[in-house]
């Protein structure tokens, strides 16, 4: 473990400073949502054990990130484009509204002449006085998106010295770290339009000073590595048209090299993120990829999404299809639609869209408890300190302790919708709603 935490911490100060305690993706410093941090909260309330809670300007379901002495977080501002026809739940016959399944509020701050702006802030990490903000105008015709969630879904990075943010029209941002603009891109105007079902959610990846970016879209599908300081492209490979997918990549160490670890609509690709060259690819296809994959100890770990997901355990450093030799193990059912895998000593961890939550042993795949505990969880769950905990969509935290049968340690209900991932930096959880950014546990200086 700690050979495998070096190698990303390694990664990611090749281009930047980042200290301990960040938590520069949305799922952690080394994509596995998980934190060696101790004494992390148990208890909270909308009120109680909250160090402050900061204003969001827009909307939005983007998991904040903290760099140094910044909490950054993506919104959006004004009305955007509902996709026609039904959106497809999380609860199935029933009421979901009634068991906290609801649309993302409506249009906020929308300016007179009816524009819509994205939105980068940063807050203090201290005490949640906002730092700065970075608004662009929303360019070219909008694409529709599920009622959940809105343009400004996928999550910003940090390499420690820039602040980067990807919006559902295809533009991307690099800020540094005072706010001030250093490049940006359109890609739906460049390469292709952004026209995937139910709108574009994946985040962008950092490779060294590379930022990598998955674009697998109905019209062109392609992954794109950008030059961290300029913006320039260091390649480009194309996957061909059809493909969809709203995971978001994963850089892997294995004993041949480091691999860029892909999950879609067609299977799962490994790829160099040196180069773009396509490795290795597993499985068959999937309808709705939507779960990140993690990595423990050469062994990758994950689930492909939609309805019941299929989940599975696939060493690294194969080369053509390794279906057949480098599957350690495959679950043909019951992982979630949305929310990704956490492992967590050697035990993996997930809640099912609406609350069945199971331990899996990651050696053999094999489920060894499930209980059901109230709550739609679309938010992946985080881990630390011996405990797992699960966000769900009506803003309630379930903390279990960690364990092949976890107990529930404390409910935690804050009042306000929240569908965003939570983030863990100095001994505090940073929850994003409809509305705030909380930040949980005491105050920090």
């Amino acid at each position: 473990m700690t050979r495998i935490r070096l190698a990303f911490v390694l990664v990611y100060l090749t281009s930047g400073v980042l200290v301990a305690a960040d938590w520069p993706h949305w799922r952690g410093p080394t994509g596995s949502g998980t934190s060696p941090e101790s004494g992390l909260p148990v208890r909270w309330s909308a009120t109680d054990n909250v160090a402050w809670k900061a204003p969001v300007t827009g909307l939005g379901v983007s998991t904040p990130i903290v760099v140094g002495d910044l909490v950054v977080v993506t919104s959006q501002v004004g009305a955007g484009l509902r996709q026609p026809g039904n959106h497809p739940r999380l609860v199935q016959g029933g009421d979901a509204a009634a068991a906290g399944e609801r649309a993302l509020g409506g249009p906020r701050g929308a300016s007179g002449d009816g524009r819509t702006m994205f939105v980068v802030e940063a807050f203090h990490r201290a005490d949640g006085r906002r730092a700065w903000q970075h608004q662009l105008e929303a360019q070219g015709e909008l694409p529709g998106v599920h009622d959940k969630h809105n343009l400004a879904s996928p999550s910003p990075v940090s390499d420690g010295q820039r602040v980067y943010a990807w919006f559902g029209t295809g533009q991307v941002v690099a800020l540094d770290l005072s706010g001030t603009l250093v490049w940006q891109r359109h890609l739906g105007k460049e390469i292709s339009p952004f026209d995937v079902n139910w709108g574009h959610s994946s985040s962008p990846t950092m490779f060294g000073d590379a930022l990598i970016l998955l674009c697998d879209h109905e019209p062109s599908s392609y992954l794109l590595a950008l030059d961290g300081r300029t913006g320039q492209q260091r390649w480009k490979a194309d996957r061909g048209r059809g493909r969809m997918s709203y995971s978001t990549p994963l850089v892997v160490d294995s004993p041949s090299g480091p691999e860029l670890i892909v999950n879609s609509s067609e299977r799962v690709d490994a790829y160099d993120p040196r180069t773009g060259t396509l490795l290795w690819h597993a499985g068959g296809t999937n309808r709705f990829p939507i779960p990140m994959p993690v990595f423990h100890d050469g062994v990758i770990y994950m689930s492909r999404g939609y309805r019941s997901s299929p989940y599975m355990a696939i060493r690294p450093g194969g080369r053509g299809d390794v279906s057949k030799t480098h599957v350690v193990w495959e679950s043909a059912t019951g992982a979630p639609y949305i929310s990704s895998l956490v492992y967590y000593d050697g035990l993996i961890y997930m809640a099912t869209d609406v609350g069945a939550v199971s331990v899996v042993d990651a050696t053999n795949g094999q489920r060894v408890s499930q209980q059901r505990v109230e709550g739609v969880f679309s938010a992946s769950p985080v881990a630390g300190d011996g405990k797992i905990y699960f966000v769900s969509e009506n803003g309630e935290t379930i903390v279990m302790q960690a364990g092949r049968t976890p107990t529930v340690l404390a409910r935690n209900d804050i009042g306000e919708r929240s569908v965003a991932s939570p983030a863990i930096s100095n001994g505090q959880i940073f929850i994003r709603t409809d509305d705030h950014v909380f930040a949980i546990g005491k105050p920090r200086s």
